[in-house]
C-alpha cells in the first residue's frame, strides 16, 4: 500500500511525502519541526518511517525545517552538491549526503530519481519517485514544462504539479511588474492554464491522482485552480493542496 500527502504546500511552506507500510521520503521540508510533527499527527502518517528528505533547492519554503528534523530524528538530507554549497550554515543539516541529476537513489525499497528544471535557484529539481510498481512525481516551482519534464509526467501515476497561478489575477494584481515579470518567466512558477496544458499534453491514462501544489495565496485561489482543471477532473481525482494544513492522505494498489 502506497501512501501519498502534501505535508504543506505554498510560499510559506513545502513538504511532500511518499511512503508505504515500512518507509517513506520527504521531498522538502520547508515548515518548522512543530509544525511537522503536527501534521504527521493529524494525518495518522508515522514520522518514525522517514528515511530521508530531497531537496529541491535553497529557498527558505523548500529548506527552513531541514536542520532540526535531522537532528530530531536522524533523517539525512540528500541536495545537490551546489544547492547544499548555497543554503545558509544555520539551516545545514549535520546528516547530509548528495545527490547527482538523474542517478537514481534507492532508499529501503523506494527509487528517487533527481532531474533538473528551471527556477531562479542555483540547481534546482525535481523528483520521480518509484515505488512498488508506481511512479509518483514532485514537480513545484518549476518555470516552464520542457519536453524533458513532459516526459516525466508521462511516466507518473500521481503528481504534485504547481498550479501557482491565475493569470489574470497576477497581471491584475498588487505584485510590482518586476515580481510580475520573475513570476511568469521561465524561471518562475506555473499558471493554472500552464500545468493544465501540462498534463492533456502529457499525462497518460495510468495517471490516477494530481495534486495541484504550490498555489498562491496572492494571484489564485483554489477554486480557479480547481475549475481549470474540471474537465481531467472527469477522470483523475484531483487534490487542492494547502498552505495551512495537510491534504488527505491518498492510499493505492
Amino acid at each position: 500500500m502506497i501512501e501519498i500527502c502534501a505535508l504543506a504546500s505554498g510560499s510559506n511552506g513545502n513538504c511532500y511525502y511518499i511512503g508505504n507500510k515500512d518507509s517513506a521520503v520527504l521531498i522538502d521540508v520547508g515548515i518548522n519541526y512543530r509544525r511537522i510533527v503536527e501534521r504527521f499527527s493529524a494525518t495518522n502518517l508515522r514520522i518514525e518511517k522517514v528515511k530521508a528528505a530531497f531537496i529541491s533547492h535553497e529557498h527558505y519554503d523548500h529548506i527552513i525545517g531541514m536542520r532540526v528534523l535531522s537532528k530530531k530524528r536522524q533523517i539525512t538530507g540528500i541536495f545537490s552538491k551546489k544547492t547544499y554549497n548555497k543554503v545558509q550554515s544555520n539551516s545545514k543539516p549535520e546528516l547530509y549526503a548528495i545527490f547527482e541529476t538523474n542517478k537514481s537513489y534507492k532508499i529501503d525499497g523506494i527509487n528517487v530519481i533527481p532531474f533538473a528544471k528551471q527556477h531562479n535557484a542555483v540547481d534546482p529539481h525535481s523528483f520521480i519517485v518509484e515505488i512498488e510498481g508506481k511512479t509518483i512525481g514532485v514537480m513545484t516551482d518549476i518555470g516552464v514544462i520542457t519536453e524533458e519534464i513532459g516526459e516525466q509526467i508521462a511516466k507518473c501515476d500521481a503528481l504534485f504539479l504547481e498550479a501557482n497561478y491565475d493569470g489574470k489575477m497576477l497581471w491584475e494584481g498588487k505584485y510590482p511588474y518586476y515580481l510580475k515579470q520573475r513570476v511568469s518567466s521561465d524561471i518562475g512558477h506555473l499558471s493554472n492554464e500552464q500545468a493544465k496544458n501540462a498534463v492533456l499534453k502529457y499525462g497518460s491514462d495510468k495517471l490516477q491522482y494530481i495534486f495541484l501544489s504550490h498555489i498562491s495565496a496572492e494571484n489564485n485561489t483554489l477554486e480557479l485552480a480547481y475549475k481549470t482543471f474540471s474537465d481531467i477532473a472527469k477522470t483523475k481525482k484531483i487534490i487542492l493542496t494547502s498552505r495551512q494544513r495537510a491534504t488527505e492522505v491518498i492510499m493505492f494498489n
